[in-house]
């Protein structure tokens, strides 16, 4: 099997076990243990904490370990997240599923941060667009369809079997990883404490032009993003009317636009100078908030169908070139700290967002909210046209 192969073959076992264990917690949750809403969103909560807490320093010892080990590691972990799970279910023990969801998010972050830092490795500097994009389209392709095999497992057998598909999903993922060559181990010698090493992967990317500027902007989307996620269910429910059924096939669309963008973005790399799909990106963003802040008084479902779909597409181009400046720019030895100071800097500002969206909506209506979402992500397109970045006509030459 070609490396680059197996770790297309691993990521689409790794995102196929982690949506299946994001779709399956809540079912699991509420139909087999009886959780409530606030134990419900202390699961959740934990499962989403992981990217926060665990990227930093599974960046630091990305760059320490071999990759293959790490990736070997980060999927072993999930494997077992999923058996803890189905043991959490037929015990009933609550904390133990919760203990499940955190080391299955824990391991799908450090497979993620390993395999960003190791595809630079797999693949020459001028595959590196369509293999980012090959590798996305996997993670789009199942994250659609993990939420509806999750909710036919629960109707017609268990919730407990989305956990054995997600087993399965990962036991795939190790079998590819473990098809993956060893490479050559990270230099040895005197090396920095787990803090200090923290240290300089940030101090790196603040300095760097480039890096600052990608990192600025998904702060900014993602301020966004999950501040219209927090007041989508009002929105749709209330202010434009829609059912149930409607609101959850608008959302849909954004999933469409993953999709879709995973399938241009080799095309868009070739045809197109790298400053004008990161310009795009956030701005077709900006689009999407006029969308929304138009539905309450026009057709509500279109609308908002046509902003979910705009919100996927647009940003997914920008994630697969932006992640391909990140791998040409970044050295090396620090690609894992790198990854995991862009990664912590967009999941920090997530509960913020969803704060904030809630928090405006609640004080002063869905549609100053609305305004707030647009505001970020015009914020967000403005960092890149003011940066280095809106001007890259060709991509950067890789670090040494």
């Amino acid at each position: 099997m070609k490396p680059f192969t197996a770790l297309l073959g691993a990521a689409a076992g790794t995102h196929a076990a982690d949506q299946l264990a994001l779709a399956t917690l809540p079912l699991t949750a509420t139909l087999v243990l009886g959780a409530g809403p606030d134990v419900l969103g202390l699961l959740v909560a934990a499962q989403s904490a992981a990217w926060l807490l665990v990227s930093l320093p599974a960046g630091a010892w990305i760059d320490r370990i071999p990759r293959r080990r790490m990736l070997i590691l980060a999927l072993a972990l999930g494997l077992l997240a999923s058996i803890v799970a189905v043991a959490a279910a037929a015990t009933g023990l609550v904390f133990l599923l919760g203990l499940a969801a955190i080391a299955g998010a824990s391991g799908t972050v450090v497979y993620v941060l390993t395999s960003v830092s190791l595809l630079p490795s797999l693949v020459g500097s001028e595959d590196l667009p369509k293999s980012n994009a090959r590798l996305e389209l996997a993670r789009a392709l199942v994250s659609l369809a993990a939420p509806f095999a999750a909710g036919l497992l629960a109707q017609h057998l268990s919730p407990t079997w989305g956990y054995a598909l997600a087993a399965l999903g990962a036991a795939l993922a190790l079998g590819c990883v473990l098809a993956l060559p060893r490479g050559a181990a990270p230099a040895s010698g005197t090396r920095p404490s787990l803090a200090e090493a923290i240290r300089i992967g940030t101090a790196f990317v603040v300095r760097h032009e480039l890096l600052r500027g990608i990192s600025l902007c998904a702060i900014f989307w993602n301020f966004a993003f999950t501040a219209l996620l927090a007041i989508w269910a009002p929105l749709a429910l209330g202010l434009l009317g829609l059912d149930p059924a409607r609101m959850g096939l608008a959302q849909s669309a954004y999933g469409a636009g993953l999709v879709l963008g995973a399938l241009v973005a080799p095309i868009a790399a070739r045809e197109l100078p790298p400053f004008v799909t990161l310009i795009f990106g956030p701005a077709v963003s900006v689009v999407a908030a006029a969308l929304f802040l138009a539905a309450p008084t026009g057709n509500g479902f279109l609308l908002s169908a046509a902003g979910f779909f705009l919100v996927g597409f647009g940003p997914m181009l920008w994630l697969i070139c932006q992640t391909t400046v990140r791998q040409l720019v970044t050295p090396t030895p620090l690609m894992g700290r790198v990854n995991a100071t862009v990664q912590t800097a967009i999941y920090g500002v997530r509960p913020l967002g969803a704060l904030a969206g809630g928090f405006v909506a609640a004080q002063a209506g869905l549609q100053a909210a609305l305004f707030l979402i647009a505001v970020s992500f015009v914020l967000s397109t403005l960092v890149i046209v003011l940066s280095p970045l809106g001007r890259m006509r060709a991509m950067p030459a890789g670090a040494a």
